[in-house]
């Protein structure tokens, strides 16, 4: 299952797209007006469009964040303001940065490694959100069993990041 980057979303975007690359099969999951979860196998030009739509909100949300912090005006002593408020928030250093970004590659070697049931159980759980009863719901067993997948994974992933 190719893992879709997780992104951040509008509080308008009801739903979650997903690729499986084994399959070749484009999804799209969301709550339906029963408030039960719904997932639609849909093609390859709708997924694109989905996922257009996704990048464009994100990069609305990117653009109000500028405006609304300041950094997208230029009206002197408020702008330096927010720009020093905003680098007192910056507490990494680059050694800390480069440090985090080796741990995430290590991460997704190690995910990479897990049976193709584990690793997409670990990515709806930990990445996408999912309680174990979706996952369930999704898969058609119980949540006991997502449960005790995810904990199997778990424990290859402290194994395969010891070593």
């Amino acid at each position: 299952m190719a893992l879709m980057p997780k992104r951040r979303k509008s509080k308008d975007n009801p739903y979650k797209l997903d690729y499986n690359d084994i399959e070749h099969i484009y999804k799209v999951t969301f709550l339906n007006n029963n408030n039960e979860i719904q997932t639609v196998i849909i093609s390859e030009e709708v997924f694109n469009t989905f996922n257009k739509f996704e990048l464009e909100d994100i990069s609305q949300l990117h653009k109000v964040d500028k405006h609304i912090d300041g950094r997208g005006i230029n009206d002197g002593e408020y702008t330096d303001i927010v720009l020093y408020h905003t680098a007192l928030d910056i507490q990494k250093n680059v050694e800390d940065i480069v440090e985090e970004k080796l741990q995430n590659e290590e991460l997704y070697k190690a995910i990479n490694k897990l049976s193709e049931t584990q690793k997409r159980r670990v990515k709806l759980y930990y990445f996408d959100n999912y309680t174990l009863q979706e996952i369930a719901d999704m898969e058609g067993c119980s949540p006991k069993n997502i449960y005790k997948s995810i904990e199997q994974a778990k424990e290859k992933l402290r194994k395969n990041l010891k070593k």
